[in-house]
């Protein structure tokens, strides 16, 4: 026993070396854990032999479902809505293409077996969220359009469908007759019933119970993951959609302690695909790879220049992505853990199989991590979609800048609930001070006593702007549709408690006044 926890700490210690170096070295990280899984294994270096394929089935689904959670929990809703259309279509319609059309390539070109091409697609139609989310944070890349956001929402939702295909793809495969049709609906129902239900529960324990002292509502949101997914599946619902959902509903609301959340999550879903990574490495045989590698490599290549490209295209040209987005996407199409382990399942659930179906998932996903995960920076700055001096970071609801302060201006509408207030009345950012008031051609050096007039301009410092956390001040996207697209400020007639600090527009940073008008597409920062 001693001896296994030494090694697994040395593992561990070897990981975050690897993680280290990674970035001075041009790979992704999950590569070379994945590597160091091969020079552990039976045919690396220490010569361990492991090839159970139920342990680690087991091992990867429990961290593939904290890793989905955190890809939602991640996920800021205000940066995604913009693209939730495109990200919904190509999640769901673009999974099941990308698996029709490698089920046809391998069934005509390959001459495989119907039921098993199939099981091949299905097993690889999901980009992987682990992958996507790990390049895009290392290398800070953050893309123009909000192609980030789009990527980081499908990579997240895409496993269920692909999980779904799966599952149809072993009933072919054992000749079990099952209604499709109803399969996924209860499939999609309960899992969506199911993860709304537990996130709502899940806030409002944490929000409404004294007995959560901070550290236990970490362990309490494991439980509520856990119950989450399993809950789901007991229903025969999909387990995945169900945590993706309370992970997204739960990352975007207001708890308790959350920062602490976000830095528990965080960890625990970077040791998961440690786990993941390095199990999946070594269950890997190398010398196994060889004899599949004609047809590992055909159909990487024909997924990564056809099938994905096709796809991508056809369904989102016709939603307004220009054709360099479209490629980008295209070539952020990464396959990884997702795919190997689903492939795990159907060798554990006793698939007869005329391919080794692991080792050939194996190598596309390892082609597809270190080949299109690597070159996914260059061909970004090839293509002119990184968004200069954007922060990736942003799109995630765990951003949050270095404390910093500076100057910003408050403009004070007609009607607004500051005007006629006195300064030590209102409530003012957290760490804040005014330090003047612009009265139309009057400066005032304000005092606690001094009163706040409709048309004031009233200059503060206040601590760097922070998009997201326990903070007050957030950005909201206009879109055609928002209520405020078309207004004026004046016109809002905002709360009390809400207070327009700025207007983002293209590269124009503007200081609001009572007849600005609010434009679509524009960013709204506000003082809530």
């Amino acid at each position: 026993m001693a001896a296994m926890l030494l090694l697994t700490a040395f593992v561990i210690l070897l990981c975050l070396a690897a993680n280290r170096v990674s970035g001075k070295w041009g790979l992704p990280a999950l590569l070379l854990f994945m590597a160091l899984g091969m020079i552990f294994g039976s045919d690396g270096i220490l010569k361990i032999s492991f090839d159970n394929y139920e342990a680690t089935e087991k091992i990867c689904l429990i961290a593939l479902v904290f890793i989905i959670f955190y890809g939602g929990f991640g996920t800021k809703w205000e940066m995604a809505k913009p693209v939730a259309v495109k990200s919904m279509v190509l999640s769901t319609l673009g999974t099941f293409f990308t698996a029709m059309l490698t089920c046809v390539f391998c069934y005509l070109v390959l001459h495989m077996e119907f039921s098993e091409s199939f099981l091949i697609g299905a097993v690889l139609s999901s980009t992987d969220a682990a992958s996507v989310f790990s390049i895009l944070r290392s290398k800070n890349l953050d893309l123009k359009h909000k192609t980030s956001s789009l990527l980081e929402l499908e990579s997240g939702s895409n496993d269920p469908i692909a999980y779904m295909l799966t599952i149809v793809g072993l009933s072919l495969l054992s000749g079990e007759k099952i209604s499709v049709p109803t399969m996924l609906l209860q499939q999609i129902a309960f899992g969506i019933a199911v993860g709304v239900v537990m996130a709502l529960l899940g806030c409002i324990i944490i929000e409404k119970s004294n007995a959560l002292t901070e550290g236990f509502d970490t362990i309490f949101v494991i439980a509520v993951v856990l119950i989450s997914y399993a809950a789901a599946e007991v229903l025969h619902g999909n387990g995945y959609l169900s945590v993706y959902l309370t992970g997204i509903i739960m990352g975007n609301q207001r708890l308790k302690n959350k920062a602490v959340l976000v830095h528990f999550f965080d960890a625990m879903t970077g040791m998961a695909q440690m786990a993941i990574f390095f199990l999946l490495g070594l269950l890997a045989f190398p010398h196994k790879i060889f004899p599949v590698l004609p047809v590992a490599l055909a159909i990487v290549l024909f997924l990564t220049l056809v099938a994905r490209p096709v796809v991508v295209t056809l369904l989102l040209k016709p939603l307004g992505c220009s054709m360099r987005q479209c490629v980008l996407i295209s070539c952020a199409g990464l396959r990884g853990a997702a795919s190997i382990v689903f492939a795990i399942m159907a060798m554990s659930n006793g698939a007869v199989l005329q391919h080794d179906l692991y080792h050939i998932v194996f190598f596309i996903a390892l082609f597809s991590v270190a080949i299109q995960g690597s070159l996914l920076p260059w061909a970004a700055k090839k293509l002119v979609m990184i968004e200069e001096g954007g922060n990736i970071l942003k799109t995630f609801t765990d951003y949050q800048e270095e404390s910093a302060i500076t100057m910003i201006r408050f403009f004070i509408p007609h009607g607004h609930g500051w005007a006629d207030k006195k300064i030590q009345e209102v409530n003012l950012p957290a760490g804040s001070l005014a330090l003047m008031i612009k009265r139309e051609n009057e400066t005032v050096i304000p005092k606690g006593d001094t009163v706040l007039r409709a048309g004031d301009s009233i200059i503060l410092s206040v601590p760097e702007y922070q998009a997201a956390g326990d903070v007050n001040l957030k950005e909201i996207v206009i879109d055609k549709f928002h209520a405020w697209n078309g207004k004026t400020i004046a016109e809002l007639n905002l709360p009390e408690n809400i207070l327009i600090a700025m207007l983002k527009r293209g590269e124009e940073n503007i200081i609001p006044r009572g007849k600005t008008k609010i434009k679509e597409n524009d960013i709204v920062v506000i003082y809530d």
